[in-house]
């Protein structure tokens, strides 16, 4: 028997009232053998309201003055653990939201990819972890190419060999030790640079190598994954004089789904 509850989509948004701004949606979820009889017999004694959870979250935050999202969770899932004895395990979820400054007290915010950050802890300590950025949208117009394919019956597709590319892409990794950790930005900076320099023979092809550079740029990354989906476009209109011009329309359901893990060495 497995059993979990929590609070989800808790929003917090903590500012010094002067020039600062942390944003960010958490997930909280406990579990430990003391909820068993909540489930078997009804029996709420040892049942923290996931409204407790929210306000707990929220008083968290309040003396939270840092940044970064990873370091946010590891102090909420620490200062839960030690206020409710009976819990055995958490996890924790956290994703940004993305507010990009304008001034010095002005911020705009914006629907972009953002940071994310799993944490998964018990007594001992972090147990597992994981970051990434997800909702990347990436678009580029030539250097991406998809042939020679195994061909049946079935096959319709017909072969290219330069084509715009569109993917939209998530991003996640692993650290050797959760104590050295890389600003998520710059991983996904490493990311759209490999996207926009590499001609690709297929997005398989394409993952591998961002697989590589961010393994090669980030020593403390162990695990690199990718999740992506083929986004590209439908041709409407094709130019007669120069068949490289085209008017592209978006693609109908269902979508092409492509995912690749790298473990360092």
């Amino acid at each position: 028997m497995s059993i979990h509850y929590g609070k989800a989509a808790v929003r917090v948004y903590r500012t010094d009232g002067r020039s600062t701004l942390f944003a960010a949606e958490i997930r909280l979820d406990v579990s430990g053998q003391a909820f068993l009889p909540a489930y078997t017999q009804g029996d709420n004694a040892m049942v923290v309201p996931t409204d407790t959870m929210k306000n707990f979250i929220h008083a968290t935050a309040l003396g939270y003055d840092g940044a970064a999202l990873e370091e946010f969770l590891a102090l909420l899932g620490r200062r839960f653990l030690d206020a409710y004895a009976h819990i055995e395990h958490l996890a924790l979820h956290g994703r940004e939201l993305v507010f990009a400054r304008r001034g010095t007290v002005l911020f705009q915010q914006l629907e972009e990819d953002y940071e994310v950050a799993e944490l998964t802890m018990d007594r001992a300590g972090i147990r597992r972890h994981r970051s990434g950025r997800e909702a990347l949208r990436l678009i580029k117009i030539t250097g991406s190419s998809f042939a020679r394919f195994p061909r049946d019956d079935y096959t319709t597709l017909p072969e290219t060999a330069d084509r715009p590319l569109f993917i939209h892409l998530n991003v996640y990794w692993r650290y050797r030790t959760f104590a050295d950790r890389v600003p998520s930005a710059a991983v996904r900076d490493v990311v759209m640079a490999t996207f926009a320099e590499f001609v690709s023979k297929s997005i398989q092809h394409l993952l591998h190598e961002m697989g590589e550079r961010v393994l090669g740029h980030f020593p403390a990354i162990d695990e690199v994954s990718f999740e992506a989906e083929n986004r590209l476009w439908d041709t409407a209109q094709t130019c007669e004089r120069d068949p490289r011009v085209n008017v592209y329309c978006d693609p109908r359901p269902p979508y092409g789904i492509i995912g690749y893990t790298r473990h360092r060495g």
